[in-house]
């Protein structure tokens, strides 16, 4: 059904899924869509469209689809559009971000996005990152990875994300237990739950550094995919 592979990363938060998939798309020169982008669109639609948080769990598949949340391709991926506007910075608020955990978790927003997310990949030569991209989005993917971490190493690849390279005990446990908690909501959610997916390949990337871990992934796909 492809003219190329497609390539899901799925793991929990803080794995290295969004920056390792999109260096490993680079690497094969392939497109990289990130899922959680789309997410992060969709939330930011319905907090510009005026929709009080506390009806969002009431809305449908076609009221979310009425927000407009498309993309468009590039040379390198997918611009997220809003009402066919690019939007990038405006996903990153705090405003966002904090709401996305909500939306993500509602089986009418999974559903109205896994066509958009479907259609990405639809000619195939595809690296995709995200919490049920072998499970649910992409099950016949060419390949699966499944990253993981231990909790403080996540908990501290977060915290220099944010600015944070060296925090202090406290400031360390607060954000392990935060993604503690982000783990449970994510692998106990009712629709697409964090799972490692059928004939996935399991990689820990505690011990690797960035580029070692893009290599495994990029080995990987190659070994599997190249005659």
């Amino acid at each position: 059904m492809t003219r190329g592979p497609v390539v899901t990363l799925d793991g929990p938060a803080g794995s290295g899924k969004s920056s390792t998939s999109r260096a490993v798309a680079r690497a094969l020169g392939f497109r990289h869509l990130d899922s959680g982008a789309l997410y992060r669109a969709l939330t930011y639609a319905l907090i510009r469209s005026g929709t009080p948080e506390s009806a969002w769990d009431g809305l449908t598949v076609d009221d979310l689809r009425a927000l407009d949340v498309g993309t468009a391709p590039t040379s390198e991926g997918f611009e997220v559009l809003v009402d066919g506007r690019a939007v990038s910075a405006e996903l990153r608020t705090e405003e966002v971000t904090s709401r996305v955990p909500h939306v993500a978790r509602l089986e009418a927003s999974r559903q109205a996005l896994i066509e958009l997310q479907r259609g990405a990949g639809a000619h195939g030569r595809l690296v995709t990152d995200g919490r049920d991209m072998g499970t649910v989005v992409f099950p016949d993917a060419d390949v699966k990875v499944y990253l993981v971490a231990d909790l403080e190493e996540r908990a501290r690849r977060r915290l220099r994300e944010s600015g944070v390279p060296d925090p202090d005990a406290a400031t360390l446990r607060a954000q392990m237990d935060a993604l503690a908690a982000r783990d449970r909501a994510d692998s106990e959610r009712d629709h697409a739950p964090l799972r490692m997916a059928d004939g996935a390949h399991r990689i820990d990337t505690t011990g690797l550094d960035f580029d070692a871990q893009v290599r495994a992934i990029v080995d990987l796909v190659r070994r599997l995919t190249i005659p």
